[in-house]
């Protein structure tokens, strides 16, 4: 009766991976329960999400074709593009979320286009308003930029209102760090860097107040959900934006955060079940509205019980 902070399956969003193919459903080895999946497979996880009434999920694409620029990002045959309209077609009710970014697209594994061994930010902006387009005519509910690129909400907002699309909203990554916490999923997402780091376009996990003017200039560029990711570490930033914004906060449980949990329980280190609840419990105490992780459906499964 008492409890202040409560933890329910509408506060959960399922993470999926999508490849090319049918009948694939390829084990994640460094992400326990985790798989790649194929369009036919991925119906089928999100299938399982809405019974144990997870409102969303957001698609993660694997192509078939990386080149420089990630060209099949944009690609109406795309992966994820043929993932979501077959998700609205069979369940309309549920909400899809892409992630809009280039790093699982390109051949050198970096967020966007690069000039003089760094990725540039301009010439990104302008694929990544062609990748929002082709998402929103795919169906998708809600973008998601990820790429930590300068004036990337106001391009893609841009974009989206120049195509008839002014209602979709924009779930901004404002707030993401350079974070060795993403290591799993880079095996997830086949998305490492073929050279170098993402530290020149994410932030150092050093500062706060950057945070701060990162999620101030995307609510300026029109974002509709700021998130803040990776989450665990980072519990004093869901804080201060949930004190400074009133838009709806999104906290991401990454891939390494969920690995080092499956990794002590299948040792018999902790809980399993009690310590992903009191986990994801705490980014809700913090302040997120919305949490991204693995377990999404899993959770609801014992939330609803």
């Amino acid at each position: 009766m008492v409890r202040e902070t409560r933890l329910l399956p509408d506060h959960l969003i399922q993470p999926l991976f999508v490849v090319p193919g049918k009948n694939v459903r390829k084990p994640v080895v460094s992400m326990p329960g985790v798989a790649q999946l194929s369009v036919d497979q991925t119906l089928v996880e999100a299938e399982k999400a809405l019974r144990a009434r997870v409102p969303a999920v957001i698609l993660f694409g694997i192509p078939d074709h990386k080149d420089a620029e990630g060209s099949s990002a944009w690609n109406q045959e795309g992966i994820v593009q043929l993932a979501a309209r077959a998700i609205k077609e069979r369940m309309p009710e549920l909400l899809v979320i892409a992630d809009v970014c280039f790093c699982e697209y390109t051949d050198h594994g970096h967020c966007g286009v690069i000039e003089h061994g760094d990725v540039a930010n301009d010439r990104t902006l302008q694929n990544l308003a062609k990748q929002s387009v082709s998402l929103a005519q795919a169906g998708c509910d809600i973008l998601a930029p990820s790429g930590m690129m300068d004036g990337m909400v106001r391009t893609i907002r841009g974009a989206l209102d120049e195509n008839r699309f002014s209602e979709l909203p924009i779930m901004s990554y404002s707030v993401k760090y350079a974070s060795a916490y993403y290591g799993p999923f880079r095996d997830a997402a086949e998305s490492a860097p073929q050279f170098g780091d993402r530290r020149t376009y994410q932030m150092d996990p050093g500062n706060g107040r950057e945070a701060l003017r990162e999620a101030s200039l995307d609510v300026s560029e029109g974002a509709d959900i700021l998130m803040v990711k990776p989450a665990l570490a980072y519990l004093d930033l869901i804080r201060d934006l949930r004190q400074r914004f009133e838009h709806p906060i999104a906290a991401y449980n990454v891939s390494g955060e969920m690995s080092m949990i499956e990794l002590a329980a299948k040792h018999g280190y902790v809980d399993r079940q009690r310590i992903i609840l009191e986990t994801l419990l705490s980014m809700r105490r913090a302040g997120a509205d919305l949490i991204l992780t693995y377990w999404a459906t899993e959770v609801a499964g014992w939330l609803e019980r």
